[in-house]
Parts: C-alpha cells; structure tokens; sequence
C-alpha cells in the first residue's frame, strides 16, 4: 500500500539533482526540493488514491519553481508605443557613449573618490560639475540620484524651519503620488501659498515677502497645463521680486531640457539655459528625461548655495554612485561637443522625419504582408510637454481580438509593447530600435492559427 515513507528523501533528489544545484546552486535547489516534497504530501493527504508523483516529476517540478525564482522582473522590452519617454518602460534609453562609459565605471575601480594628481581622498561631488558649468554657464553644480532628492535637499540645506513661499498654480504632482507640498514639509520648510489655482500675481509675491523668508520656489509644470482663466508672471520678474527682498529663488524644471524642443514640432520646453538667464539662484533637473541620461537628479547655480548643499548630511543619503555619475558626464559631452541629436537616442528619435518614418512602415507591412500604414501621433511623456503630439507614420494591424493580441506581444521575447485605437493595433517607428526583432516576433505571433 503506498504511504508517504515511499517519497524520496531530500538528500536522495540531491545526488539525481546535479544539473540543477549546477544551473541553480545547492542551497537554492534544496529550497525548491523541499517545496515539491511538502506539497506532495498535501496532495496525498487530501487525495491518496492519486498516488505519488514520480522521482522525474518532483525534480521537473523543482526545476519549473528554479526558472521561476530565477527568471529576471527586469526585462528590456520593445517600445512600439511612440510615447519617446515612457516612464512606465524606463523612460530615457541611453547613448552608446554613456552605456559604455557605465559599464566600464561598473568593471573596474575608479577615481570616484580619488585624487590622483594629489594622491589622495578626493571627492566624487566634483564629477560632472565642470561640465554642467561649461555647458550652462552655472557657478556650481552637484549630482544626485533623481530630481526628488535634488529638490529635498535643496530645501533641507536651506529652508530647514524656514518659510518657503510658493504660488498654488504650482503645487503640482507627478507619477508615483509625488508632491511638492509633500516634499518641501519633509524637508522641514514652512510652506507658504500664495494665489490662486489658476492665477497668481507679482503683488501675491510681494506681499508674501514682506515677512522673513527663506526661499521662493517655482515649480514647472511639466505634465499638465492650466489654460482658460489664467494668470503667472514671468520667471525674470519673481526673480527680480525675490532678489529685491534679498531671497533665494529656486526653480524646479523636472524634466531638464537643455535643446530647444520647439525645433523638433512640439511648444517650448523651458530650458535649463534660461531658467539661469532669468537669474535664479538655483536650477533643479532630471537626469533621465529631456536630458536624455541615467537616473539623476541635478542641482546648479551659485556657489555659495551649492557649497552649503554639498556640506549637508543629506547629500550623503542622496548621493549618486559611479555608475550614474559616469553616465551623466558621456551625455553631457554629447551637448558639449553639439553631437546630441545624432547620439542620445531621445533626441535622435524627436529629430526623425516624417518620410523617414514613413519608409519604415512601409517597409514593416511589406514584410508582414499585411496592415496599412496611416499617419498618427507620437508624444513625448515622462510628465514632459504635456498634450504635446508629433505627426508620425504608424503600422496599423487588425486583429481579431486586440486584448488578446497585445497579451501574446507582452509574453513575446522580447515584450512588445504597443498601443491600440479604435480597436486597431499600432506600431510606431519613431521609438523602435531593432526593426527585424519586431518584425520577426510579429510573424511569428501572426502566423499562429
């Protein structure tokens, strides 16, 4: 009669294991042998006259747990979407120039906090700094891991206790439940409103300074527009107005772009150059939207303020590593060396023209042999230029059911994500990288019965 006695025991699946604790290593392959095992003994308790699986089938079902365990959530994927800054796909990818730099900062050691003209400790704040200067015009800068903790820190530096004024049209969130009031209370300020939702006035700013105040602090609004009733004055005129009251203006621009996006199709994005021309006293930026790199957080300006920054024990928590400090420095020579519309890809993708575009599905439906290509529209994203849209040529695919079809693209390898309007699957050129990957996934899924 079977009983559970005749399971195997865990040391006798080890010595038939060997091709597992190989791939898996022992202690992980235990794991996954003791599982299969517990569960077989719930089956056989619930349901005896099923029997007992077989040697083979435990150590297949360990090995399915195995790949499970092991199998990356991090997965590079292909963007068919047009949306060029996708933040749920990791939005900016990065140049040849910066991944090789990163990759070589993460093989070898480094100076990151060395002096080698000293032969001393030195300091990895230094890194970028003079290339954000030479670039921007900017005293000073510093580098962090993302644009939060570069507008944390600035706040915690110099508004700890202190009154921050900032105008209500600018209270703004982005992805994640992140919010500027949130962030300015953690940092100890003392946040001061001033106007309305939609209008704000030189004289809201005025009045407000005539208390003792710390900062004033404008934030751009990079993924949402007020239109209709409004009013805002001028960055040069806030500027202006703090700086008579002797008070530090801080501009938060979030998505950081240092070209001119209007020569691509799309408004104006305030750009890191400007911002500094109005005069304001510190410029905080992304390092992975607009700018086109790794995830960072960049704080520049005057001296003196970024100097204290450095000094405060925050700037250790939120300090960026070796990797991203590399990264940064290959795509900022980019805009040093006015190659960054042919090597950052962002700006390679915003640049691309509509015949070349155009050519591209074109030759994607000849290939599949079916579809039509019809004109739509690419955006920008990353909670950059919102409503922002760019005339580009799509593939359009009908399926039988487009839920479906966009399951079996996201379990291709690579995933392929795209979009659907009117129930019609759209693949756009202007953010794919490898044509033949896709076209090579999408025949295979379109030739499935």
């Amino acid at each position: 009669m079977t009983s559970l006695r005749d399971l195997p025991s865990v040391d006798q699946l080890l010595q038939k294991a060997d091709h597992l604790i190989r791939e898996f290593g022992r202690p992980l392959t235990l794991d996954a042998l003791r599982l299969t095992l517990d569960e077989a003994r719930v089956r056989f308790k619930a349901k005896p006259e099923a029997g007992l699986p077989s040697t083979e089938a435990i150590l297949s079902q360990a090995e399915s747990y195995l790949t499970a365990w092991a199998a990356p959530t991090l997965l590079p994927v292909i963007n068919a979407t047009g949306v060029i800054l996708h933040t749920n796909l990791g939005r900016a990818p990065l140049s040849k120039a910066t991944i090789a730099a990163m990759s070589e900062a993460a093989a070898n050691y480094s100076t990151l906090e060395y002096d080698l003209g000293k032969g001393q400790r030195g300091s990895r704040l230094i890194h970028a700094e003079s290339l954000l200067q030479r670039l921007t015009g900017a005293e000073a800068a510093v580098v962090v891991n993302n644009n939060a903790s570069a507008v944390l820190l600035v706040l915690s530096a110099l508004a700890n206790k202190k009154r921050v004024v900032i105008s209500r049209t600018q209270l703004v969130e982005i992805g994640g439940g992140f919010r500027v009031p949130d962030v300015m209370k953690q940092s100890g300020a003392k946040l001061f409103e001033i106007g309305a939702t939609n209008k704000v006035r030189l004289s809201d700013y005025q009045s407000a300074l005539e208390e003792p105040t710390a900062l004033v602090m404008c934030a751009h609004r990079s993924n949402f527009k007020i239109v209709g009733f409004t009013e805002e004055p001028k960055l040069k005129e806030i500027t202006d107005i703090a700086h008579q009251a002797n008070v530090t203006l801080v501009d938060d621009l979030g998505s950081g772009a240092l070209l001119d996006t209007a020569k691509y199709g799309f408004a104006h994005e305030p750009t890191v150059q400007e911002s500094l021309a109005a005069g304001v006293d510190l410029v905080c930026f992304s390092g992975d939207k607009l700018l086109g790199g790794p995830q960072a957080g960049i704080i520049l300006g005057k001296k003196v303020l970024i100097d204290k920054i450095k000094k405060h024990p925050l700037a250790r928590a939120v300090r960026a590593d070796k990797i991203c400090l590399a990264g940064i420095t290959a795509t900022l020579l980019h805009y040093l060396k006015d190659e960054a519309e042919r090597e950052i890809p962002i700006w390679r993708m915003m640049s691309l023209t509509l015949e070349q575009l155009k050519v591209r599905a074109e030759a994607w439906r000849e290939t599949l042999g079916q579809g039509e290509v019809i004109k739509s529209e690419s955006t920008v994203g990353g909670g950059s230029l919102p409503d922002e849209c760019i005339t580009t040529f799509v593939l359009a695919l009908k399926v039988k059911s487009p839920d479906k079809f966009l399951k079996k693209l996201r379990e291709a390898r690579p995933p392929i994500i795209a979009r659907v309007e009117n129930d019609t699957i759209l693949f756009d050129p202007r953010t794919v990288f490898e044509d033949e990957l896709l076209l090579s996934s999408l025949k295979s899924l379109l030739s499935e019965k």
